[in-house]
């Protein structure tokens, strides 16, 4: 049996939720964790039309990107638009789960999904989000009690994180001191030199927990006085962040590499627009699903030739231009994040193969009517 907590915990893995944006909201809106789930459902919003189309389907979990709760809300009675859908989702046994800015900045992400769709390779991030800084502890501990000094260190955060725990490295060593003074030496005399078969301990240990592993290691280790070192490693750039950098297979012109983004996406009213001389070359390519306009300047830093995004505004694009930055293509906003829902499914259905999984058909981009002047 499947449970919701085990489909939890695969999204989790995939779209770690430390990775969201601290004003966001994602993970598990509603649902029992320990309910059995055989149907999933993938779509990038919450509507109303979505929610028939998975309590039709008789999905047990619907799966989205744009949290459904999110700013100012204080309230889900039943007589309110998002209350109404949460009220009906759980009348029916369907859990909501969202990934929102955790998914666009893990890797693979949302903007993976777009430049795959585009057929771009990538070569990284175009806004990185560094790997978290980490302490390195290395203690020197008497032989005997190295195997508890390690258990208390583990049991206080130390010793790796993820999918790999308990991590250490040991080391014999010889410690030497001398005791002198009001000194109550665990090994050795007062006044005289000791040495002593120890081990060099080294772990990991995230900053948070910073406080609690020197506790840990003052309360377990024999020592009066215990020899230890913490260095701390700076945050490095890591291959997780907002949007993605990629390039063509061969060079095309800005016109055929805008045609090329309105064949590769789903077709909204909305379109596909391009600004920038439209017989400019196009090999390097920024993208970044959602509203990308935040990200200008990093597109233009990585001096790519186009950028692909969405809800991009006439004041900022028009100073970008003006500033010699890179082409940009504005597509519809749904548009540009629908790739995901298949990349999420793919990973779910490769990890709980007995799933049934289903990426949601309805068209969630608002706009419905376009016209055109002569």
């Amino acid at each position: 049996m499947t449970t919701l907590a085990d489909l939890i915990a695969v999204l989790d893995a995939a779209y770690p939720p430390k990775l969201a944006e601290s004003w966001d909201s994602v993970g598990l809106v509603c649902g029992d964790r320990t309910a059995e789930v055989e149907r999933v459902m993938f779509a990038v919003d919450a509507t109303a039309e979505v929610v028939d189309a998975a309590l039709d389907w008789q999905a047990h979990a619907l799966v989205v990107h744009h949290p459904l709760l999110l700013r100012g809300v204080d309230t889900v009675a039943a007589d309110t638009p998002k209350g109404a859908l949460l009220h009906r989702l759980i009348r029916s046994g369907c859990a909501l789960f969202t990934a929102h800015t955790n998914a666009d900045s893990a890797d693979p992400g949302v903007s993976d999904a777009l430049a795959e769709a585009l057929g771009l390779t990538v070569t990284g991030p175009l806004d990185p989000k560094p790997e978290s800084a980490v302490d390195k502890w290395t203690i020197q501990v008497p032989t005997e009690h190295a195997d508890a000094v390690l258990a208390a260190l583990f049991a206080a955060g130390a010793g790796g994180g993820g999918n790999y725990r308990e991590a250490a490295s040991r080391t014999e060593s010889v410690g030497q001191f001398r005791p002198v003074g009001a000194a109550n030496p665990a090994h050795g005399v007062v006044g005289e030199l000791a040495r002593v078969r120890e081990e060099r301990l080294e772990v990991v240990a995230p900053p948070s927990a910073r406080a609690a592993v020197r506790a840990a290691l003052l309360a377990a280790h024999p020592y009066e006085v215990p020899a230890y070192h913490l260095t701390e490693r700076a945050e490095l750039p890591s291959t997780r962040g907002i949007g993605r950098v990629g390039t063509l297979p061969e060079p095309e012109s800005l016109r055929a590499f805008t045609a090329r983004v309105a064949a590769a996406l789903p077709s909204t009213t909305w379109g596909v627009r391009a600004a920038g001389d439209p017989e400019r070359l196009v090999r390097t390519v920024a993208v970044c699903g959602g509203a990308g306009d935040s990200y200008l300047a990093s597109a233009t830093r990585l001096q790519v030739d186009a950028y692909v995004t969405a809800d991009l505004r006439h004041h900022p694009a028009d100073e970008h231009l003006r500033k010699g930055g890179p082409a940009l293509i504005d597509a519809a906003h749904w548009a540009t994040e629908f790739p995901w829902c298949a990349q999420a499914e793919h990973i779910v259905r490769d990890t709980l193969p007995t799933l049934r999984t289903m990426v949601s058909e309805v068209r969630t981009d608002p706009w419905t009517l376009a016209c055109a002047s002569d």
